[in-house]
């Protein structure tokens, strides 16, 4: 399900964003500051972020510059009419979209709904990433390590793709059997046969096989 991490500092407002946003099927985190806010972001690693601006301990400005430097998870912010300077700069510093208060709910779902889809469409027509010293072309499905390649099978590759767009995101090995085989398939096989390709691709990955990371009694996640 898809995450939203609000930070917003007026309770009433926080607790209005999320009764609509649960309501419409997101998960919804809340932090009343921006050093609340910053910690959950770094650990819940949302698919979005409402940002308010006039924030207590860090402001939202500085809190859109610190998640810039490590994410580029879509962010919209929350400012009042007369924020016209702090909203252009959000902008600049990489905001997706701001609303503005007092907010027309219906408004703030579309743009949501928007965002999040504009973000999906942009990682899904990337064509290659780097890993580390490698470069994984998703078209051609090859990886390399400056000109030389390295062998994985198809089954490999598939597995890597997958992590690799899943943006940092925790997948089950029920997520990871669905993907990856069809369903008839995977309903009959043994969720240690993800285990053992994992096991393969780090193998195969050398030093950048470290960035899988197990969670444990869950599944596996990409840290870039």
């Amino acid at each position: 399900m898809t995450k939203i991490v609000v930070v917003e500092d007026e309770k009433p407002i926080a607790k209005l964003l999320k009764y609509n946003l649960e309501r419409n099927g997101y998960i919804v985190l809340v932090a009343y500051d921006g050093e609340q806010g910053l910690s959950l972001i770094k650990e819940s690693k949302p698919d979005l972020i409402l940002l308010d601006l006039m924030l207590p301990k860090i402001d939202g400005i500085e809190l859109c510059k610190m998640v810039r430097r490590e994410s580029s998870t879509p962010m919209i912010m929350l400012t009042a009419k007369k924020d016209e300077t702090d909203r252009v700069l959000g902008l600049e510093l990489g905001a997706d979209d701001y609303v503005t208060k007092p907010f027309s709910v219906k408004e703030l779902l579309a743009r949501v709904k928007t965002v999040l889809r504009r973000s999906s469409e942009n990682l899904n027509s990337k064509k290659s990433f780097h890993l580390g010293d490698l470069t994984v072309d998703l078209e051609r499905y090859e990886v390399k390590r400056g000109h030389k390649e390295v062998a994985l099978s198809p089954k490999e590759f598939e597995f890597l793709k997958v992590l690799l767009l899943s943006d940092g995101k925790v997948l089950t090995r029920e997520n990871l059997l669905e993907s990856l085989w069809k369903y008839d398939q995977a309903s009959e096989m043994d969720t240690r046969t993800i285990d053992q390709h994992i096991a393969r691709l780090r193998n195969k990955l050398g030093k950048e096989g470290r960035t899988i990371h197990t969670v444990k009694n869950v599944g596996y996640r990409l840290k870039i």
